[in-house]
């Protein structure tokens, strides 16, 4: 990355991190750039048998179970819960052959929650490939995300670890609760940036948290809630990142339609920023109301929605949040001591913001 990347912009901002660990202030600078394929190097042969335990764990004796299982696993994307659950574990001391099964077990929840949300959302894409939903039917993709989310608590069950399954049981009622917040939200011009982040911890941050939290069980108290409060941050700014995607790349790059959000109605954190710029009786919110009130928008009325929110400075506005929150992520790792392991989680950070897809 040149001198305008994000990241690097944001090692300027005055931080706890920096404070706190002076040894550490151009951290963020080195870490300009990074791809996941470098995050996931201290743990690239632990992440080839977590998809050997998936592959273990969804088997079934059951023609339709087994090929709607052959599609999920070319569906699986980038490991990024199970690499911040090993990670997490290397960086803390952890078990390292449990891990391996708990970063399963973690992914498979991902799974299945993309697998219920693609079927609410009647989308047709995920990762350029048809959904469950678009290439099965609805019920069987209602009934196979049910499928993994019980063959994840099958295995947490057999491992005995009933602290993993108390994590990740409220991980899983917190997504849920969450897709339920969303389902709700009438009022789409009048929610607020308070109820977004309400959102976004639960359905996206809290996996993140769950993942670092399972990861470090058996450390110290400190390694544990610090690397919990970690994955939070880092989730969050994690949603904002892809939020931002949805207005910014094509369909090429992310692997979903451009703009799908605006055209299921979501209301997210650009949208947010630039409508509490635009006056009650503006002709930009009332573009925008046009196209929350049209069941299916056109291209065009999308086009006009991206523009305004870019000529708000909703996008700008989002991509400083998103800073602001990585930073934070940033100063919760210096519990944590010198290892490859934690330099690969910091590198997850700039990951999680300069992602392009």
């Amino acid at each position: 990355m040149g001198a305008c990347s994000p990241w690097i912009f944001a090692s300027s901002m005055p931080s706890s991190a920096s404070k706190r660990s002076p040894k550490r202030s151009n951290v963020s600078q080195q870490l300009a750039g990074v791809s996941l394929r470098d995050v996931q190097r201290p743990v690239a042969d632990e992440l080839e048998q977590v998809v050997a335990e998936l592959r273990r764990v969804i088997a079934a004796d059951f023609p339709i179970v087994s090929e709607v299982n052959e599609h999920l696993l070319q569906m699986k994307g980038k490991l990024f819960r199970p690499t911040l659950l090993l990670l997490s574990n290397k960086a803390s001391g952890g078990n390292t052959a449990r891990a391996i099964t708990l970063g399963a077990v973690v992914e498979l929840i991902h799974l299945a929650t993309l697998v219920h949300d693609d079927s609410v959302d009647h989308s047709v894409l995920r990762r350029g490939l048809p959904t469950i939903n678009a290439l099965f039917s609805h019920q069987i993709a209602v009934i196979m995300g049910d499928y993994l989310y019980s063959r994840a608590i099958i295995e947490l069950v057999r491992l005995e670890d009933l602290e993993a399954l108390r994590v990740l049981a409220r991980v899983t009622n917190e997504m849920t609760v969450g897709e339920m917040r969303q389902l709700e939200a009438h009022d789409k011009l009048a929610y607020g940036e308070g109820a977004y982040d309400q959102l976004i911890r639960a359905k996206t941050a809290s996996l993140l948290s769950g993942a670092c939290e399972v990861g470090a069980l058996a450390a110290p108290a400190a390694f544990r809630q610090g690397l919990a409060r970690f994955g939070m941050l880092l989730g969050m700014a994690f949603q904002i990142t892809d939020d931002l995607l949805d207005y910014t790349q094509s369909e090429a790059v992310t692997g979903k339609p451009s703009g799908l959000d605006l055209r299921e109605h979501k209301v997210t954190l650009p949208l947010i920023a630039a409508l509490a710029r635009m006056p009650a009786d503006s002709p930009g919110r009332r573009v925008v109301a046009e196209l929350m009130e049209a069941a299916e928008p056109s291209d065009d009325l999308v086009a006009d929605v991206v523009r305004l929110v870019e000529g708000a400075g909703g996008l700008e506005t989002a991509r400083q949040r998103a800073l602001e929150l990585a930073q934070q992520a940033e100063a919760e790792l210096d519990v944590l001591p010198p290892s490859p392991a934690r330099d690969a989680l910091q590198g997850s950070i700039a990951y999680a913001v300069e992602r392009r897809s």
